[in-house]
């Protein structure tokens, strides 16, 4: 079983810097892996991505070297931190889980997580 609780979002002017959190329980086996997505028409934009058993970490193309993924074991927190936000980073993003090899397949194969949270908005304006 696993439950996701994002929080964190907001308005900013491009340029700025938010921080977003993830608030997850997990089910020893049930995932390995969490990652940040931003909902598109049609679809989930994989963000970035962290193996919690080694720490390996995935970026999406668009924000590598912007954004940071990071985990707090002992809060059982995950984070993204964003700065030099865009106003294409507007969106809807969800914090999804799931057991994966390799936290860059997960980015790619967001169609197959099944755990989810139900998000927290972004908005950047120009």
């Amino acid at each position: 079983q696993v439950r996701l609780l994002e929080s964190g979002g907001g308005s900013v002017q491009a340029g700025e810097s938010l921080a977003l959190s993830c608030a997850y329980a997990i089910n020893p086996g049930s995932a390995n892996c969490l990652g940040w997505f931003r909902q598109i028409p049609g679809g989930r934009v994989g963000v970035a991505a962290i193996d919690v058993d080694d720490d390996r970490v995935a970026y999406g193309d668009s924000v590598e070297g912007r954004f940071t993924i990071a985990e707090d074991k002992g809060k059982f927190t995950l984070y993204l931190y964003m700065s030099g936000l865009r106003p294409e980073d507007s969106g809807v993003y969800v914090c999804g889980a799931e057991i994966c090899q390799d936290p860059k397949n997960l980015l790619r194969d967001w169609p197959a997580i099944t755990n989810w949270g139900q998000g927290t908005q972004v908005t950047v304006s120009s």
